[in-house]
This record gives structure tokens, sequence and C-alpha cells, in this order.
């Protein structure tokens, strides 16, 4: 047991899958704050959610109507915002606590960080968009299919191709 306690204390891990637990619970601190910008940036500033979303009704919200095709665009714009700041803080977590950094210089590092995550967030963006305009599913839901999709991009590009592993 102690064993194990230490490989959550440092970046030493004898198993993928202490890693990958490490990894989650670092995802989860960094999405807490993903969705805390998204929704501060879906309420206050660009509009992206509607009557019935989930979140809307459940916070007993009022918020503007707008068209699918707003809706769709405003969560695009207000996910890449969110991202600038969840990824700045899955960075820092992830060298400090889940990967060996040193595959590449510590600006390279940080540029493949953002550009694996970019990876992602456009895809996570686009179908989310998708979602919206074509289905017109809840811009909640849409953002839970953007959350997943990034996770796993996330994890493997950045456990291959960013961090030594």
């Amino acid at each position: 047991m102690r064993a194990l306690l230490k490989q959550f204390k440092s970046r030493d891990h004898h198993t993928p899958l202490v890693q990958f637990i490490k990894y989650g619970l670092a995802g989860t601190l960094s999405t807490g704050v993903h969705i805390a910008c998204f929704y501060i940036m879906a309420l206050k500033f660009l509009p992206a959610l509607s009557s019935n979303d989930v979140i809307a009704g459940s916070l007993h919200l009022t918020v503007p109507e707008v068209s699918n095709g707003l809706r769709a665009r405003n969560s695009m714009i207000d996910n890449t915002v969110a991202f600038l700041f969840s990824n700045l803080t899955a960075y820092v977590i992830n060298i400090l606590w889940v990967f060996e950094p040193g595959r590449h210089h510590r600006v390279l590092e940080f540029f493949y960080f953002y550009l694996v995550s970019g990876v992602s967030v456009v895809v996570g963006s686009l179908l989310m968009g998708i979602l919206i305009t074509s289905f017109g599913i809840t811009t909640t839901h849409a953002f839970a299919v953007n959350v997943m999709v990034s996770l796993l991009i996330n994890y493997v590009l950045r456990k291959h191709l960013v961090f030594k592993g």
C-alpha cells in the first residue's frame, strides 16, 4: 500500500494504471476549469444555452433565446476560450505530477501540448456544432460529447507524442 501511495505522490509510476488514474484526476480538475469557463462565457458573454438546456433548467436560469446556428457558433467560441484556461491548467498538472517531461525542449513541449490539445478541441468543437445544428440537441449534451472525445484524443497523443510516457 505504501508503494502505491508513493506512486501517487510523484511522477514515478510502476504501472500504467496508476499513471492513467492520475491523468484522470488531473483531467477532472482541468475539465472542471473548462466547464466553469465555458458556462461563464455561455451565460455572461456569448449566449449558447437554450431554455430547455439541462443546466439552464436545473439552475432555473433565464437565458436569451438564440437560433441553433448562433448557439452553435457561440458554443464553439465559448469552448475555445475555455480551452485556453483549462489547457494551461492541464499542462501544469501534467508536467508536475503525471508525465515525465523531457522528450522535447520545454518550449517545444508546451507548443506540442497545445497543438495536440488544439486538435482535440477543434474536433470536439466541430462535433459539438454539428450535434447542435444538425440534430438540435442541447448545448450541455453536445458539450459532454466534446469533453469525452477530447479526453481520449488528449491522453493518447500526450502520452505518445508530447511526454516521455
